[in-house]
């Protein structure tokens, strides 16, 4: 990961595990971690944030980041996104509420740190392997299946993750998920 992307990254996921908020970084992050690094401009998060929440999550933050309560809140009601801007980087954090669904609770659940910086060494929660694939894998799709890059992060995991990946559950969540055509198509593509 480079460098604003993981100081950013760092002080929103310290102020998740000082709340006590569930969190696992998803998007480009967690597959650079699982597969090929690349440059990113924003950082999602998917984090099972609730009302209780907000105002210290916005307080802890608000010095280094814009964070709009009124957005989080609607986020939260709606199991929607919203998104922090770092004032000194300008990068984006995006945050995902997780939906009510197993494969959100998936995710969390499966979630383990890794480390990202090691010296000193520091660790963020991270999304699997196959739930990033699987993520970005339903993202494919909803972008009409035109992005190149996610289509290249998704490889990355797998070429990089080969033999190591539980593929059965691959299979069964991306039946669950209507993306098994492009699971089948990603592993001849191996």
């Amino acid at each position: 990961m480079q460098g604003d992307s993981i100081r950013v990254t760092l002080l929103v996921t310290a102020v998740f595990q000082r709340l006590g908020i569930p969190y696992a970084v998803g998007g480009s992050l967690s597959s650079s971690v699982h597969g090929v690094m690349r440059s990113t401009l924003d950082v999602d998060i998917l984090a099972d944030m609730r009302m209780e929440h907000i105002q210290p999550f916005v307080a802890a933050l608000s010095a280094e980041f814009y964070a709009d309560d009124e957005m989080i809140t609607g986020a939260i009601m709606h199991r929607t996104s919203f998104n922090l801007i770092h004032y000194a980087t300008a990068f984006k954090v995006d945050v995902f509420i997780p939906k009510l669904r197993d494969f959100d609770r998936m995710q969390l659940g499966r979630s383990a740190r890794s480390i990202i910086i090691a010296d000193p060494e520091q660790s963020v929660y991270v999304t699997s392997p196959e739930d990033i694939i699987l993520s970005k894998l339903e993202w494919y799709r909803m972008g009409d299946e035109v992005s190149d890059r996610q289509w290249r992060d998704i490889l990355g995991v797998l070429r990089m993750k080969s033999g190591l990946l539980d593929l059965t559950y691959l299979h069964r969540w991306a039946k669950e998920l209507g993306v098994e055509d492009l699971l089948e198509r990603l592993l001849k593509d191996i």
